[in-house]
């Protein structure tokens, strides 16, 4: 019974991943992140600069949410929503600054 508790609480604190979470940002991607695309500039507007990004070079889907940039898992992003402000639904692991991704749509106006 002890050997069970402590495998238990073992992974319960090994585990980074918090509850579901909501997330509001702009899609972008990991190598142009929160410095934006002007540097990059691998097509006319950021939203291209993005796909290019993905598509050429390797980089991963992530969203900026004004302050940090998490790089988004799980689900496919769709390319129409690059460049937008989205709200995703998710659980945060922290220690990777990840987003496993339950849920994506365009965010509301404001």
């Amino acid at each position: 019974m002890t050997r069970v508790i402590v495998t238990l609480f073992g992974l319960t604190v090994l585990s980074p991943a918090g509850g579901t979470q909501t997330f509001t940002g702009t899609i972008t991607d990991d190598i142009c992140g929160k410095d934006g695309h002007a540097d990059m500039r691998m097509g006319p507007t950021d939203a291209e600069c993005t796909v290019a990004c993905i598509e050429g070079h390797g980089a991963r889907f992530a969203l900026y949410d004004g302050r940090d940039v998490y790089i988004l898992s799980g689900r496919r992003i769709p390319e129409g929503l690059a460049a937008q402000r989205v709200r995703v639904v998710g659980r945060l692991d922290a220690t990777i600054k990840t987003i496993r991704v339950d849920s994506i749509a365009a965010a509301k106006a404001q």
